[in-house]
């Protein structure tokens, strides 16, 4: 029935977000639809990044009800990775099953590392 999935998540700066996603997390631009919209390409994920103008950026672009996951085999070496570009890093879980640790972007959106024990 799906032959794929992709997510939006609102940004209050789009050049700072796709510069975040591509230079800091190492994923792929796909494509710019407007000024307002791009397309980054993550592995199995299309992640949609709008720039929303007027009244509605600021509070819409933060938001606790959702949370993009990245599955790592080296989950300590894709920490370090990411610090060195200047990722902090919070709420580190380990459970039965795998280890957690969250992040954010920098419009707040939360993202995490996950890897299988």
């Amino acid at each position: 029935m799906f032959t794929s999935a992709n997510v939006t998540v609102t940004v209050a700066d789009l050049k700072k977000a796709v510069q975040f996603y591509t230079e800091t997390l190492g994923l792929k631009l796909q494509g710019e639809m407007d000024d307002h919209f791009v397309q980054i390409e993550a592995p199995g994920l299309t992640i949609g990044l709008l720039h929303l103008t007027g009244e509605r950026n600021a509070q819409s672009a933060k938001s606790e009800s959702m949370s993009i996951g990245f599955v790592v085999q080296d989950l300590e070496a894709a920490i370090k990775t990411l610090k060195s570009h200047g990722v902090k890093f919070h709420d580190y879980v380990e459970g039965k099953a795998a280890q957690v640790v969250h992040f954010n972007d920098p419009d707040g959106n939360t993202l995490y590392l996950v890897s299988d024990h």
